[in-house]
């Protein structure tokens, strides 16, 4: 029990979150040694069914998989029914692309129940920018006939002013995870920060390992306790200046972003006040398109 204790206060919580990481990690916990690691690891074993299932079996477990509403049809529908839990969702565009807008919305329609195209969870807001508005949840909410106060009551928030602080609020994840039912995780954004503390090329190489790391851990989250992760991103100008280059912005990241994010948006803006979201890439749908608008209420499918 005592070495269980020392587990849970080094943030693992459950079965899964033992057997998700190095051993080096684990023998890294004061009060540990190697030999109740391997214990602990060989109860877990017994516990937990890792290791090969047949592809009927993976099925079943897909349908544990909630999709969660953006507020927009049109963003739904080609996303085969909305944001899944599990896996990390990338939205990447330039400022004033609706991105903000879409975690908004989320943080609202992931309350609704399910059968209404929610989650039926509460949702956690990391807010890196310092762009989230809780007067901007009380008319999304009323636009769904739901209580403001409830709303923003199952919002839980942390701005981190550093990628340290970035890093530490994610690890406090798993103790939030254990207690209450989570359904989304909304990080806005995801590079910010590492862009002001790892400056020039010098140490892009560390800032790129630090970005893995913390990646990985939201991926393994995601996982284990069955969670949408919805991460904003930033872009940049492509340095190489090539001409005819059909979009001369690339994200922030590289392909570390890339390979960590199972589904990859693109918003820009589109014309007057509508806006254009794209998938970019997704494991279950091809490349589509679709036009939505932002109002009071969040965002809305575009009236053109």
């Amino acid at each position: 029990a005592g070495d269980i204790k020392k587990a849970k206060d080094a943030g693992y919580f459950t079965v899964k979150s033992l057997m998700m990481v190095p051993k080096k990690h684990l023998w890294a916990i004061k009060g540990l040694s190697e030999a109740k690691v391997d214990k602990m690891l060989e109860a877990a074993m017994k516990l937990a069914s890792f290791g090969f299932i047949t592809g009927t079996e993976a099925l079943q477990r897909r349908k544990s998989v909630i999709k969660i509403s953006t507020g927009v049809n049109g963003i739904d529908t080609i996303l085969g029914g909305g944001v899944e839990t599990r896996c990390i969702t990338e939205v990447y565009g330039e400022y004033k692309s609706g991105k903000t807008q879409l975690c908004h919305t989320m943080a609202v329609t992931t309350q609704l129940p399910l059968e209404l195209g929610g989650g039926f969870g509460k949702v956690c807001y990391i807010d890196t920018e310092g762009a989230f508005r809780p007067d901007r949840i009380q008319p999304i909410a009323e636009r769904y006939g739901m209580n403001a106060s409830d709303v923003l009551d199952n919002i839980v928030y942390a701005r981190p002013f550093t990628s340290d602080m970035q890093m530490d609020v994610i690890n406090q994840l798993p103790a939030l995870f254990s207690q209450e039912p989570f359904r989304l995780v909304v990080l806005d954004s995801v590079t910010s920060l590492f862009r002001v503390d790892y400056i020039g090329r010098g140490e892009l190489a560390e800032r790129q390992q630090k970005l893995s790391s913390m990646l990985g851990r939201l991926k393994k989250l995601a996982e284990e306790y069955n969670v949408a992760v919805l991460m904003t991103n930033q872009v940049m100008s492509d340095p190489s200046g090539q001409m005819f280059v059909t979009d001369p912005k690339k994200h922030v990241g590289g392909h570390i972003i890339a390979h960590a994010s199972t589904v990859r948006l693109m918003t820009r803006k589109g014309r007057a006040q509508t806006r254009v979201l794209k998938v970019i890439q997704h494991p279950s749908v091809g490349e589509a398109e679709a036009v939505f608008q932002i109002s009071n209420e969040g965002c809305l499918d575009s009236e053109e």
